[in-house]
């Protein structure tokens, strides 16, 4: 299992600044393992949703191109403290993973 999402969530005003770091090997499927002959195989986020308080504000498809470990930083407008914000992640294999934090 990969390591968590981490979010960090700053709040100015009613906008609120959304950094997220998702641990994620990101696999293109064009490298060869250093061990051998094969290709490592792809796997990759593919999809990423992120909601305030249960409604979408991003949804995104990704490709294999985006590096290891993706930074996503996005804002979020009409935030206030209690709030939430949620991100989920799929990747190309099914796995997901989740993270939802109140605004403070």
């Amino acid at each position: 299992m990969p390591d968590p999402i981490k979010m960090r969530i700053a709040l100015d005003g009613e906008v609120a600044t959304v950094k997220v770091l998702m641990p994620h090997p990101m696999e293109t499927g064009l490298r060869k393992d250093p061990l051998g002959e094969a290709m490592v195989p792809m796997h990759f986020i593919h999809h990423v949703v992120a909601t305030h308080n249960g409604r979408t504000v991003l949804d995104a498809q990704w490709s294999r191109s985006v590096s290891k470990n993706p930074f996503l930083e996005f804002r979020v407008r009409g935030a206030k403290a209690g709030d939430r914000i949620g991100v989920t992640w799929e990747d190309n294999r099914g796995e997901t993973m989740s993270l939802e934090v109140p605004i403070k």
